[in-house]
């Protein structure tokens, strides 16, 4: 027949409670024996009856094996208590850095003008104090920011002028002044047209074999103009007085 299942609560009967308390006591007894001979442990184990009997069972001695338990346990609450010192420490501290970041940003609020109601006139001649003294400094940092700014494009304009100088002087060498260079490229003439102007022209009036000098050419324009003007002003008066 099959054992059932024991229901772990408190055996009414005395008769079968006092029959299974010496079984499972005897069996208790028998495990921390093979314990200690099989693991090779240290197994000390005390039984109290109902009636106040003692059972026990010590691999060794009951006695120091109670005393290595009670140095034990001593050692774990100190170490127990050291931690809860430590971990005591560790709220203290977290509730102080709590409390300097709340500080820490309210006072940034009143630096933005934010929550000024209830300051008095000396804290708020303290902030004014404060933000001029930060004004300052930041103005300062600026400026400096500024002059390293202009050095360095100092350096440059130098370097540069360096360089333009030295392209100077290798055109002077090419033979062509820096001008004609520079006008050349800004605007460069076709081929022919450079070629028409390097051709030469005289003017001539008359068949190609009767050139007339040049001086007597300017001579007969002047005298044309001359007779032009005078034939419109004869018109003009002419047409003032019909």
């Amino acid at each position: 027949m099959a054992r059932g299942k024991t229901q772990m609560k408190r055996i009414e009967n005395a008769t079968s409670r006092q029959v299974t308390f010496s079984k499972r006591r005897n069996g208790l007894l028998k495990k921390a024996f093979e314990l200690s001979v099989l693991c090779d442990a240290e197994v000390a184990l005390i039984v109290f009856s109902t009636r106040g009997k003692l059972y026990e069972f010590s691999s060794s001695s009951i006695n120091r094996t109670i005393e290595r338990y009670q140095k034990r346990a001593k050692d774990v609450g100190i170490s127990s208590k050291m931690v809860q010192d430590s971990m005591q420490h560790v709220k203290e501290d977290a509730f102080t850095l709590a409390k300097k970041i709340e500080d820490l940003e309210v006072s940034k609020r009143k630096l933005l003008g934010v929550g000024l109601e209830p300051c008095p006139i000396d804290e708020l001649k303290q902030l004014e104090n404060q933000l001029e003294r930060s004004l300052t400094r930041i103005r300062s940092r600026k400026n400096q920011l500024l002059r390293e700014q202009i050095q360095k494009l100092k350096g440059e304009e130098k370097i540069l002028l360096e360089e333009n100088t030295r392209l100077r002087e290798k055109v002077v060498q090419c033979g062509m002044q820096p001008h004609e260079l520079s006008s050349t490229k800004k605007n460069p003439q076709p081929l022919e047209d450079r070629r028409v102007m390097e051709v030469e022209t005289e003017l001539f009036i008359g068949p190609p074999e009767t050139r007339l000098p040049p001086e007597t050419i300017k001579n007969l324009c002047i005298l044309a103009v001359s007779n032009l003007q005078y034939s419109s002003r004869s018109v003009l008066k002419a047409l003032q007085y019909p």
